[in-house]
């Protein structure tokens, strides 16, 4: 148990929460570990993007298998997230968090995330601000030209042996986990503190439960479909998910996910285009919170929402939601643009949603990353591109 860094992680995120809790000073300045942790994650994100898709799409014998992948990817991100979005607000109906009252919730100053409400989606600045869809797209044009080139025997194998090398260099980098995890949670923690959850935990765990019914009711039947339990899979991406806990990056375990996928069985090409593209756009626990958000502050403020401007909300998230990915402080972007949108509810009720929205992350966190890795286990299921290794 000494050596399983999953143990070492749960330990670290143990440690932060009391850290956080009891020398909440001392804490905040712990953030910079976390934060470290993963931006060095991060280095590692384009060239494993790159390496994978590139080497996967080279070597693979139809190129018009690669367009069929990428297509049938895009319509899974649609209609799952869809689902997600409806969910959210199904939920929030029946429980209504948003009924509760006003005591203890603080408001703060919520206008340096809703300054660019009225901007709309700008696809140009949307793309140049998301720099793994870049390196995405490249990869696939590189894969595509060395494919029609007839694989050059020299620069495969040069590409190969990098592959290895950022991957060896990856696994060592991972050991550096229980390090960020605890940055990571003592920050958090240590900034807002545990009391802030108190006025608004009806709304915490309402998402929380929600999360759990998408993941193993609507996550849970599509592997089902596949032929795969949800339990085991997520006992098998657990270092992952604990990582993602700590930091409340899903970004920070990117790079680990695409190689755990490959070693589960699914290919490189298909591992390589659905988990990129599905960090921008198949955000499942995204979309959950941002419907939920919205339902709670009508509720907040009793609004009564009829149900064509219900589903102009799903319609406008179903957009901005892809729009303002890879943008920071995107999740507040997002629903300041919808509630301008609707002219229904005040913007002005970000603020409640601020103390809580660092302690929700880790939830929508984790649930992207499930969402992700399901994507790409159906997907390369579907293609015939998964083949389970013999001692699995």
């Amino acid at each position: 148990m000494l050596s399983n860094l999953t143990f070492w992680v749960l330990i670290a995120v143990t440690i932060g929460v009391l850290v956080g809790h009891y020398l909440p000073a001392t804490a905040i300045k712990m953030g910079v570990i976390g934060t470290t942790f993963v931006d060095i994650i991060k280095l590692f994100i384009p060239p494993v993007i790159f390496l994978t898709i590139v080497l996967g799409i080279a070597g693979m014998e139809s190129l018009a298998k690669v367009g069929r992948i990428g297509l049938k990817a895009v319509v899974y991100f649609e209609v799952v997230t869809t689902l997600a979005l409806v969910i959210g607000i199904v939920v929030a109906h029946v429980i209504q968090p948003g009924r509760i009252a006003r005591q203890g919730l603080i408001p703060q100053d919520s206008s340096k995330y809703t300054n660019h409400a009225d901007s709309g989606i700008e696809w140009g600045k949307f793309f140049m601000s998301n720099f793994t869809l870049q390196v995405l797209l490249v990869s696939i044009i590189t894969g595509i030209i060395l494919a029609m080139y007839n694989r050059p025997p020299i620069i495969l194998n040069f590409l190969k042996k990098a592959s290895g090398f950022v991957f060896t260099g990856l696994r060592w980098v991972m050991y550096l986990a229980p390090l960020g995890a605890f940055g990571g949670m003592a920050f958090t923690v240590g900034k807002f503190g545990l009391h802030t959850l108190i006025p608004l935990a009806k709304l915490m765990l309402t998402v929380y439960c929600t999360m759990f019914i998408f993941i193993f009711g609507v996550l849970g039947s599509i592997m089902r479909y596949a032929k795969e339990n949800i339990w085991k899979f997520l006992g098998y991406i657990k270092e992952e998910l604990l990582i993602v806990l700590g930091t409340s990056s899903s970004e920070a375990a990117l790079p680990s996910l695409i190689s755990k996928l490959e070693r589960m069985g699914c290919s490189k090409p298909v591992v390589g285009l659905v988990v990129p593209t599905g960090y921008s756009f198949n955000l499942d626990g995204t979309s959950i919170y941002l419907s939920m958000a919205i339902i709670f502050l009508a509720q907040l403020y009793d609004v009564q929402l009829s149900m064509p401007e219900i589903v102009s909300i799903i319609g406008i998230l179903m957009i901005t939601s892809k729009g303002a990915a890879g943008v920071t402080g995107s999740g507040f972007i997002v629903l300041a643009s919808t509630l301008t949108a609707l002219h229904r509810i005040p913007l002005e009720g970000l603020a409640f949603l601020l103390g809580v929205d660092k302690f929700m992350s880790e939830a929508r966190a984790i649930t992207n990353l499930i969402g992700n890795g399901v994507a790409t286990v159906v997907i390369a299921k579907s293609e015939g591109e998964f083949v389970k290794p013999k001692d699995g």
